[in-house]
């Protein structure tokens, strides 16, 4: 890949981050396509294929938003790891619709199909409320106790 296309794609992708307010989700993305990687190479090549195509090269030619872009990428990610359902959870606690980018206060949580498989994040707010730091607990990290 093209440095100079990487690095344009990350100016705008910083900026977008920057404009909304949004924690950079990339760094949930990361440790799933690890994961693809070692379970199955053909889908972690698609996907990495899919990564330049549909997130970068958008992105560095100034076509589509880059926040939705990630987004979209993440949710297709964890879905090709862990066929399921992408939530949004508002800061109430309660779930809502999610449309990509989706609200940068919401959390955006993907539920795999397959039963005692925790909840995979990805995005989380920048500050959490107390509602999804507690969803956040029970549903990722398997907590079951309030933390202070």
């Amino acid at each position: 890949m093209n440095a100079e296309l990487q690095e344009r794609a990350d100016t705008r992708f910083q900026a977008s981050l920057a404009e909304r307010g949004a924690r950079d989700p990339r760094e949930f993305y990361r440790g799933l396509l690890r994961e693809l990687k070692e379970a199955d190479p053909e889908a972690y090549a698609t996907m990495v294929e899919a990564w330049r195509t549909e997130v970068i090269e958008p992105i560095a030619g100034d076509e589509g938003d880059p926040l939705e872009l990630w987004i979209r990428f993440g949710i297709r990610l964890a879905a090709t790891l862990h066929p399921g359902q992408t939530v949004a959870v508002a800061e109430d606690g309660r779930r809502v619709p999610h449309s990509p980018p989706g609200d940068a206060g919401h959390l955006l949580l993907h539920f795999p199909d397959r039963a005692r498989t925790r909840a995979i994040p990805l995005g989380i707010p920048v500050e959490p409320s107390a509602a999804q730091r507690a969803t956040l607990d029970l549903l990722v990290n398997g907590k079951t106790k309030l933390q202070e």
